[in-house]
């Protein structure tokens, strides 16, 4: 695990510039740090090195391969690098003494600059982020792992005379670029008030975005600027359902002359949808579930390759218990678990996680937190993350990643099982309603939750939401009215112009890849929205922020390729029932835990911060973040909103997510001064 960067076109002072990124990008990479600037200045490329597979100096980036044509920078895991190296032994590509160590940054440069990159990674296992140039021909490939589990950031840099492009790891490292001046993108805010987090492709600045997973970027000289949504880059992308064949969006001019970069999918989440439901798993439920574990032991067993100490997140809940009695079993020794509880009641599962890894056999650790914890996280929010994001488990993440460190380097998570495997109640929700609704044609449908929407009654909040709910077109977009029924995302932002139900799928084409209908039912299109946007953009955003924050390693066994691939086979039948989810994985699970040690509630690994927000320190920090005068000179809030939300909890104890929003927003506002 690590962090990467570089610039194009900068000019002279690039280097000290790449200096000043990696050094904001630290925790990320605590063992080592390296600058490569080419020798006609036009690329640099910096890498801040967390090391854990080969410790040595043979590991160190950037690095060049043994050609001396390519450099690379990565960020990641190749599980399968083994495999990959035997091939290109076998093949006499490379030679035994081609290789100057044992990491997997070389085998995976020395593979690319003979196979190509797209190649490559379609072969490839692993969560990577990677910048390879090619000193030859001047190209840059820029390329994220198939979910999206590292970050890559990208985009053009103003400031220094003309635009340079710019990548990190970290969003935050753009504000060490000397001149940095992108202002904040307000046409985005109305998404982030609406989901807590800001989706793919967009960031909290303009011109700068996400790389979308499953994704190669190429640059050529002489670089030329270019916006991929106004030029249409991410509308082509959006509209790719097949991926692994080098099909590319490339740009042109007059005579067919190639211009300076092109998108490549070399995995699509709804490729593997769509081909998954086509061809469904025919055996029984009892076959489903060996064939799962088969595959979660391979997984594994590739994960738990390290050169430091390695342990797993242990919450009480089938995903992450799944995840560590499987590890227990192809294990040699006790592996290490970690957990966190809490002392407010209906919040606490350590005692019953504790009591699985004894079941188990693991060698356990807990650590109990409280509301001066809490406390003391808040202000490193904003560094951490780079750019507002409210998921407010994002506390007891950083916790539980901060005690884990204390003891390993790289941690195993539970993380995707949900999406995966349907373990949302939302879902069977969804399912219910829309099979209520759908039976009605849509014109209908609108002009009932419009009328509904004018009547007096509207006053009433559940009558509010349900016309909402009637105006829905497809499944996806009613999972999508619910995360913000009172359009509040819409109505916080100052000015946005942005109104129900526009913010979803027509006034942000592109956020959240909502637009196409795969034919697929309701639960796997739900399943496969939330894979697209939340899981990437919320749940794998959280984790590697807080673990890097503390230089920890995750790793998450339900995303790899082949696990994710079989999953999207099972029938839903195979999946859930009227009274439980993630069947399948809980029948692989009941062969290492008792059922009735899991049949429990499952509390979620969240706190009570809004019974939190309403205590002295904590109330007097929000307040001060809320103050009127303060939102009113800023000018991207609607002030008399946020101080009726803020008074609907402090007065009637009312809890919505956006009041969280707001904090984080104008936390990061005040710590970057940005206003």
């Amino acid at each position: 695990m690590c962090g990467i960067a570089g610039l194009i076109n900068f000019g002279e002072n690039a280097g000290h510039a790449i200096e000043a990124m990696n050094e904001h990008m630290k925790d990320r990479g605590p063992d080592a740090r390296g600058v490569y600037v080419s020798p006609d200045k036009a690329v640099a490329l910096g890498h801040v090195r967390l090391a854990i597979l080969d410790l040595s100096e043979n590991g160190k980036q950037p690095m060049t391969s043994h050609s001396g044509r390519s450099v690379i920078v990565y960020n990641g895991e190749i599980y399968n690098a083994a495999e990959l190296k035997k091939e290109l032994l076998a093949n006499g590509i490379c030679t035994p003494e081609s290789f100057r160590g044992t990491s997997d940054t070389e085998v995976l440069l020395e593979y690319a600059e003979h196979y190509g990159l797209s190649k490559t990674l379609r072969k490839s296992k692993g969560m990577f982020a990677i910048a390879l140039y090619d000193q030859k021909t001047g190209t840059l490939q820029l390329a994220r792992d198939r979910v999206g589990e590292k970050p890559l950031y990208y985009g053009f840099v103003r400031g220094n005379g003309k635009p340079a492009f710019a990548f990190a790891s970290d969003v935050g490292a753009f504000r060490e670029i000397p001149g940095f001046q992108n202002p904040v993108n307000r046409k985005i805010l109305p998404l982030y008030f609406s989901h807590g987090y800001i989706p793919a492709p967009y960031t909290i600045y303009e011109d700068v975005y996400k790389l979308e997973p499953g994704t190669i970027l190429t640059l050529r000289p002489p670089y030329d600027e270019f916006h991929p949504v106004e030029e249409g880059d991410l509308a082509w992308y959006y509209a790719q359902t097949k991926a692994g064949d080098g099909t590319s969006r490339d740009r042109y001019e007059k005579g067919d002359v190639r211009r300076s970069h092109s998108y490549e999918v070399f995995w699509s989440m709804k490729e593997a949808a769509a081909k998954g439901q086509k061809n469904p798993f025919a055996g029984s439920e009892q076959e489903a579930a060996d064939e799962l574990e088969r595959l979660l032991k391979s997984a594994i067993q590739g994960q738990m390759i390290s050169d430091v100490p390695l342990g797993a997140f242990l919450s009480a809940g089938i995903d992450s218990s799944t995840i560590v009695a499987l590890m227990q079993a192809v294990a040699p020794g006790r592996v290490k678990t970690y957990t966190i509880g809490m002392h407010e009641k209906g919040y606490n599962e350590a005692e019953i996680a504790k009591e699985i890894a004894s079941v188990i056999g693991a060698e356990h650790t807990e650590l109990y937190i409280d509301e001066s914890d809490a406390k003391a996280v808040i202000p490193k929010l904003s560094t951490m993350f780079g750019e507002p994001f409210a998921d407010s488990s994002q506390i007891p993440t950083y916790l539980v990643s901060r005690m884990t460190r204390d003891h390993v380097t790289v941690s195993l998570s539970g993380d995707a099982g949900d999406e995966l495997f349907c373990g949302y109640t939302s879902y069977r929700s969804i399912e219910r309603i829309w099979g209520k609704m759908g039976r009605f044609p849509a014109g209908l449908r609108r002009a009932a939750g419009l009328v509904l929407s004018r009547t007096p009654a509207m006053r009433n909040p559940i009558l509010e939401v349900k016309s909402k709910l009637l105006q829905a077109e497809n499944p996806r977009q009613l999972h999508m009215i619910e995360q913000d029924p009172w359009n509040l995302g819409g109505r916080l932002v100052k000015n946005s112009g942005v109104t129900f139900p526009a913010q979803y799928e027509r006034g942000f084409l592109f956020a959240g890849n909502t637009q196409q209908d795969l034919g697929l039912d309701p639960d796997h299109d739900i399943m496969l929205m939330d894979l697209l946007l939340y899981h990437p953009d919320d749940i794998l955003v959280k984790v590697d922020r807080t673990a890097m924050a503390v230089s920890l390693e995750t790793r998450v066994p339900f995303l790899d390729r082949d696990v994710v691939e079989f999953a999207w086979s099972l029938p839903t039948s195979y999946l859930r029932d009227e009274s439980v989810g993630k069947k399948v994985l809980r029948n692989v699970l009941y062969r290492y835990v008792p059922k009735e040690l899991m049949d429990r509630p499952k509390k979620g690994f969240s706190i009570p911060i809004d019974q939190w927000l309403l205590e002295e320190d904590l109330k007097d920090w929000a307040e001060g973040l809320l103050d009127r005068d303060k939102l009113e000179r800023e000018g991207f809030l609607n002030a008399d909103l946020v101080q009726q939300l803020w008074q609907d909890l402090k007065t009637k104890g009312t809890w919505l997510p956006q009041i969280w929003y707001v904090l984080m927003f104008e936390q990061w506002l005040s710590e970057n001064h940005v206003c």
